[in-house]
């Protein structure tokens, strides 16, 4: 009696815990059945979790496909987000529309028609109508106030333009100064003025003795101490009407104790990464790092004369460059060198259908300026680059952008280019050159007219009245 009691005090007992146990495993199985299904809706619907709101598109190829799509990697965004909108910096413009694969990004090749010709890709502005109205608009009214100084002050040589030809890799800032300098766009009534520029050079304080590297922060912020206190116009908006130039690479670190710059003014920097804290994107615009060709006609090299699929030649002073020259040094088609070449550059340039952009210390280098000139369409591997003018120039038109981690299929993406998508290229970076230039008198959309319409593109239709 006592066995068969036992015997039915354990069966009860078991029954019991299993009970037990499935009143908890089904309503921790459906909480997560319902939290899985929950992220999977937020994640097909929301932009939530879009590490950065530049559009970024995958890299497509043109044959097998299947092969290395799951090695191929987008530069930024895992996912793909919904496009992004230009932003409209004054009530009184118009947008440029969407503005896809703002910065740099994997390639998208071009999408085909029913009789196999490229359908897209071949429009160099996003909106061309829009910009050669607003042009005209801002030739005729747009207004800067650079604040005043004299050849007897004790920085002269940082605060006013340079009386020599600009030259070297950081020559874009001087070219600025000097030819706003002398423009219709200056104005000495503070009152007519869109923005104001604040005129120091960051190159040229690196290379005074008296500031030097450690000191261009202090002379920074000084210089922002003294302006709002000599003169109003900073202190009604914080700063937000007021803009720098800047090309050398210390300059993203130049205004770490003036943070209100960094927040409010507007950054012109050929150091336009957007991976980095100080670099506003929208706010700030991307200046393009050219090196000088005042006088020089580019040359006119056509496709068919180009028997090189790719170069690259430069120090290599980063891992991206380090990888670009441990997978291709060797190769036939692709032409990379860690150094200076033997031979010249310029030919080099010349002789090769594809002409490589690869980060070295910083995104930006002088080669996308070189590339354009002597007509070799830029493959740009540099994650995070806002590249120069891409509010107005649609850089899929005339330009390769792969991310960095798809360095070992370079030859196969640049080699899955027909001709006719090829030439489409080539024949935009000859129209698009125009815009990478600097002249000693400014000539209609060239740099300096592009620096301006970004310019103008910023400026506030709002005026805040003096108190």
């Amino acid at each position: 009696m006592a066995r068969s009691f036992f015997i039915l005090y354990s069966l009860s007992r078991r029954r019991v815990s299993d009970s037990l146990r499935s009143m908890f495993f089904i309503p921790t199985a459906l909480a997560l059945t319902t939290s899985l299904f929950i992220l999977f809706y937020i994640s097909s619907t929301s932009n939530l979790f879009t590490p950065h709101p530049h559009r970024q598109s995958r890299l497509h190829f043109l044959q097998n496909p299947n092969v290395v799509s799951s090695k191929i990697h987008d530069s930024q965004n895992p996912i793909e987000s919904q496009p992004q909108s230009g932003i409209n910096f004054d009530s009184s413009s118009r947008n440029l529309g969407v503005l896809e694969d703002r910065g740099a990004g994997a390639y998208v090749k071009p999408l085909r028609s029913s009789n196999g010709k490229t359908t897209v890709n071949e429009i160099i502005f996003h909106d061309q109508d829009i910009f050669a109205q607003d042009y005209i608009k801002m030739n005729k009214s747009f207004k800067i106030f650079m604040y005043p100084h004299n050849k007897n002050d004790p920085f002269a040589n940082i605060l006013l333009p340079v009386e020599f030809e600009p030259e070297g890799n950081y020559a874009s800032e001087s070219f600025f100064k000097k030819t706003l300098n002398n423009s219709h766009f200056l104005t000495k009534d503070p009152s007519k003025a869109d923005l104001f520029y604040l005129p120091f050079s960051i190159a040229r304080l690196r290379h005074d003795p008296r500031v030097g590297i450690d000191g261009i922060q202090d002379f920074i912020r000084d210089y922002i101490y003294n302006v709002s206190h000599h003169y109003p116009y900073w202190n009604r908006t914080g700063g937000a009407d007021h803009f720098y130039v800047s090309c050398h690479s210390i300059g993203r670190v130049a205004i770490n104790k003036a943070e209100e710059i960094k927040l409010n003014a507007i950054q012109v920097v050929c150091s336009s990464s957007y991976f980095q804290s100080a670099y506003v994107p929208h706010k700030d615009a991307s200046l393009p790092q050219i090196w000088p060709r005042v006088e020089d006609d580019p040359p006119h090299i056509t496709s068919s004369r180009r028997k090189k699929l790719a170069f690259f030649a430069g120090s290599i002073n980063s891992p991206v460059r380090q990888k670009l020259v441990e997978t291709w040094q060797n190769d036939a088609s692709i032409s990379v060198h860690g150094g200076h070449l033997n031979t010249s550059y310029e030919e080099a340039l010349q002789d090769s259908k594809f002409c490589l952009h690869v980060k070295g210390f910083e995104v930006n280098t002088a080669r996308i300026g070189d590339a354009f000139y002597h007509g070799c369409v830029p493959v740009i591997i540099a994650n995070h680059y806002d590249l120069p003018f891409a509010d107005i120039l649609n850089w899929k038109s005339f330009s390769i952008i792969i991310a960095t981690l798809d360095i070992p299929f370079l030859q196969r993406i640049l080699g899955s280019l027909s001709t006719d998508e090829y030439t489409t290229l080539h024949k935009n970076v000859l129209e698009v050159r125009k815009h990478f230039r600097w002249h000693a008198t400014p000539v209609d959309y060239d740099a300096f007219y592009m620096v301006m319409y970004e310019l103008w593109l910023r400026r506030s239709s709002i005026r805040v009245p003096l108190s």
